[in-house]
């Protein structure tokens, strides 16, 4: 099974903390825990099985870890963990240096080194997440990921914050998964996080061929899902603004089956549908939704639309809402 889910709500309260132990043990590197909220620990859990890797979204209130050295003595995997910090906040101490943790960072950690830790986070929402890889696959030098550990490195912008999408994108569509995405799932989510780490140490010339290729794609469609709203978004544009040539942005995009322009024109066109499907937004003209998305001549925009969606977008608008009107329908997704 590819997905995992779990919540300490299927025992009684003050069996909860002591469940919650146990699926950690199994799920992540060994650590002594605490929390204040031990009575009546509500807790949840949904792992991502990628064999070598692991992928977790974790949810609690409070939480504190300790990675001991007697435990590290019992039990060591020799495994890199990476926490994205989804909200709340926290510190990690290694030895007697304290560092504090806020919403949007990301931290890695050794199995091999002592640590504490202590999270506090909002009931009810995704605390954080955690990625534990062998250190052997990660394509570094172990001496260059030395150099980071237990820094706070920003998962808001950059590389960072490419990587920290991509780990959302993986929990929220964990159940589309199948286990024949395995090796791609591993492979991306490894090359991405080597190419955060070479940045932060200014390491990049460290990451194989194919692992920088990886991060540029995965810069490069970050940037255009950022800009789809900008009329003046062409693939030359995009080009330079990673100073790469036309060329080689057409062979990066050409390995996931697409081109700069076929990939800008399809994900504006799913902007729209979901916006001319919102009933919300049923107030604004069809022209003024496709201006939204860097459509500015409507002619061309009708005619996309319905070589995509088999009818024109006025149709499609009129269509879904009637059906929700009469409740037949839900917003399309």
């Amino acid at each position: 099974m590819l997905v995992t889910e779990f919540s300490t709500d299927v025992v009684a309260a003050p069996d909860r903390f002591a469940l919650w132990e146990e699926a950690a043990e199994q799920s992540h590197i060994r650590n002594r825990l605490h929390s204040n909220d031990r009575d009546d620990f509500r807790a949840g859990m949904r792992a991502l099985d990628l064999t070598e890797l692991g992928v977790a979204a974790l949810a609690y209130s409070h939480l504190e870890v300790a990675r001991t050295p007697r435990l590290i003595r019992q039990s060591d995997p020799e495994v890199y963990q990476i926490n994205y910090f989804l909200g709340g906040h926290g510190a990690v101490s290694v030895g007697k240096d304290d560092t504090a943790l806020r919403t949007g960072d990301l931290l890695v950690m050794d199995s091999s080194r002592p640590f504490r830790g202590e999270v506090h986070a909002d009931p009810g929402s995704w605390s954080h997440m955690t990625v534990q890889c062998p250190r052997e696959l990660l394509p570094l030098p172990a001496k260059t990921v030395q150099r980071v550990l237990a820094v706070p490195i920003s998962g808001r912008s950059g590389m960072g914050g490419v990587f920290a999408r991509w780990l959302s994108d993986l929990n929220a569509r964990a159940d589309e998964l199948t286990p024949a995405d395995i090796p791609t799932l591993a492979s991306v989510t490894l090359d991405l996080l080597a190419s955060v780490l070479a940045r932060c140490v200014e390491s990049e010339e460290m990451l194989s061929p194919d692992a920088r290729r990886t991060a540029l794609r995965a810069r490069l469609v970050a940037f255009m899902e950022r800009r789809l709203a900008d009329p003046d978004l062409t693939p030359r544009a995009v080009a330079e603004a990673h100073h790469i040539s036309l060329r080689h942005l057409q062979q990066l995009l050409a390995e996931e089956d697409t081109s700069p322009a076929a990939w800008i024109r399809r994900r504006r066109l799913e902007r729209c549908r979901l916006d001319l499907a919102d009933p919300r937004a049923s107030a604004h003209p069809v022209q003024a939704v496709a201006e939204r998305w860097g459509f500015t001549n409507p002619t061309h925009f009708s005619r996309l639309f319905r070589a995509t969606y088999g009818m024109p977008p006025r149709d499609f608008r009129n269509l879904v809402l009637t059906a929700c009107a009469n409740g037949q329908g839900q917003r399309a997704e």
